[in-house]
């Protein structure tokens, strides 16, 4: 079913097919109206749909082509229902029509009505099912193919009863009436999403209750399956809840589609991924998805369309239900993480350096090379003003093009400890190297004093722009602008720190100096910014080369 104003093939064959005058028309719209849940309600002068989208799509088409299904329902009353399930895969009402007629209406998985129906209702009158067969499974293959939700429709109007737990034992002997195809596109964002994922190092698996065909083909749409595929990448429900412990753990690790799943084989295929060290995540909408949301790792729920059982048991709730929102909360949650990695480097890197000078100092001659309220101010930069700067760093595309971190990785990687064993060490030669050489007269003055305090933190300032750019290799100035916040914290260190060794001298133990001083420590500790961007330059024409190489 596709829009009504839409006039492709599929839409030409249904109205030809579905839209005659007789009483396989007024069958169809019984069915539809009757054999439903859902409703309309008029918003905006369009109909909205209320319950469940598939029903909704049916009660639309019915509208459109002059079917009145509030006044159908008003000619029945339900003896029974019993609602669809992924088990049984149908869904079916007893219904009492006027003083005489009991109708048992069904619908459901094609190729289950299919296995329960024995004759069909043609312009001819009722025949028997058998030659019939084989053209219906052609055409529902057509439109499956296509990625088409095919839904197929039954009646019974004899040896029907009222017990509405007997109406699952009562749906056999049926007649055929008809099918529909759903077209229920890809989303345009889907396959850049899938590719994106891809890139990520996320392996993304579609596990649906549609047929083989259907999800194969919307799998294809999404970028997910091509021709060469190898054996085992496709499934049914029933196949893997076959599959024997051995070999369930290596066949769910190849899987990339499951058709006709059922909620325990949902369940099944999350446990064996998680079993198997892998980090899950499900989505799903529907309350048959609520166990595998609750065991997965990350639960996803779609905000619109979900239930309220699928949403009680999901940790995430997706407000626009689209898969690219998936997307962008991997890359803005490993842009956290790569952001607080950034600030251990960044806190880390003067916290030795400081501890180092504090301890090598008095072997340097200089007892208390920093006073308490100079550890503070460095304290409050590194804690403070550090991690304000730090976490306001925007998310880059470029966390999307590595696989994902260990579960139990460290939260400080070698290449962290190496970044701070080197830097600090470098830090803490140069202010020996400082005080040793202000000492050589056997006094170290306060200006002397002065200045080795700000060397160190303006050392520390230029190193906040390489902790910035720690993990990629790009310039620590590349679009160092369009993060305000780190300008607003750069500048307010570099400020502050003027204004306490101007005017802060009785608290800081301080003492003013020359423009011409500041200049040379500004230049001087600049080197620490240039050797790192010289050292990131290097590592990229080194990945460059391997790219190449490849």
């Amino acid at each position: 079913l596709s829009s009504p104003s839409t006039d492709s093939g599929t839409e030409r064959e249904l109205r030809s097919t579905w839209v005659r005058e007789g009483p396989s028309r007024s069958l169809v719209f019984e069915s539809m109206s009757l054999n439903s849940t859902a409703d309309l309600a008029a918003k905006d002068a369009d109909a909205r749909v209320l319950g469940n989208p598939t029903e909704g799509a049916l009660l639309l088409w019915l509208e459109a082509h002059g079917g009145d299904y509030p006044a159908i329902r008003s000619t029945a009353t339900v003896l029974g229902r019993l609602p669809f399930s992924t088990e049984h895969k149908f869904m079916a009402s007893l219904l009492e029509i006027g003083p005489s007629r009991r109708v048992l209406h069904v619908k459901g998985a094609p190729e289950v009505l299919l296995s329960r129906c024995s004759r069909i209702l043609t312009e001819s009158g009722l025949e028997p099912f058998d030659k019939w067969r084989a053209p219906l499974d052609e055409k529902l293959h057509r439109f499956q193919d296509r990625g088409m939700r095919t839904l197929g429709f039954a009646f019974k109007e004899r040896d029907v009863g009222p017990a509405a737990g007997e109406l699952k034992d009562q749906a056999r002997d049926l007649i055929w009436l008809g099918f529909v195809a759903i077209q229920d596109p890809v989303r345009p964002e889907v396959p850049a999403a899938i590719e994106t994922c891809r890139r990520a190092g996320i392996a993304v698996k579609i596990v649906t209750g549609d047929n083989s065909h259907t999800a194969r083909e919307i799998a294809r749409q999404a970028g997910l399956w091509t021709d060469n595929e190898p054996p085992g990448a496709q499934l049914t429900g029933p196949d893997f809840a076959a599959l024997p412990n051995e070999r369930v753990t290596q066949a769910a690790e190849n899987l990339k589609i499951m058709s006709r799943a059922r909620p325990n084989d949902k369940l099944r295929l999350v446990k064996v991924l998680k079993a198997a060290g892998h980090v899950v995540a499900v989505t799903g909408d529907g309350t048959n998805d609520a166990p595998a949301l609750n065991h997965a790792d990350v639960g996803l729920a779609m905000g619109k369309s979900g239930s309220a059982a699928a949403k009680e048991a999901s940790d995430i709730v997706l407000l626009d239900d689209s898969f690219t929102s998936i997307v962008n909360a991997v890359k803005w949650g490993r842009s956290l993480y790569d952001n607080i990695q950034r600030f251990i480097v960044f806190q880390l890197t003067i916290n030795v350096a400081a501890l180092g000078l504090m301890i090598l100092g008095p072997f340097a001659g200089v007892k208390l090379p920093l006073t308490v309220t100079q550890m503070l101010w460095i304290n409050l930069i590194m804690d403070t003003m550090g991690a304000l700067a730090l976490a306001s760093e925007p998310p880059h595309d470029s966390v999307l093009d590595r696989p994902p971190r260990a579960r139990d990785a460290f939260i400080i990687s070698g290449a962290m400890a190496r970044n701070i064993l080197s830097m600090s060490l470098i830090f803490l030669a140069a202010l020996l190297a400082l005080l040793l050489f202000f000492k050589r007269d056997g006094v170290l003055s306060r200006h002397e004093s002065t200045i080795a305090f700000t060397v160190l933190v303006l050392m520390q300032f230029w190193n906040l722009f390489n902790a910035r750019a720690f993990g990629r290799s790009v310039s620590a100035l590349r679009g160092v602008f369009k993060n305000r916040g780190l300008i607003l914290i750069a500048a307010a260190i570099v400020i502050g720190q003027f204004l306490i060794v101007q005017f802060g001298g009785a608290v800081f133990r301080t003492e003013p100096l020359s423009w011409q001083e500041w200049l040379e420590i500004f230049a001087g500790t600049s080197l620490v910014l240039w050797a790192g961007e010289i050292w990131r330059c290097t590592k990229k024409i080194q990945n460059s080369k391997f790219k190449i190489q490849n």
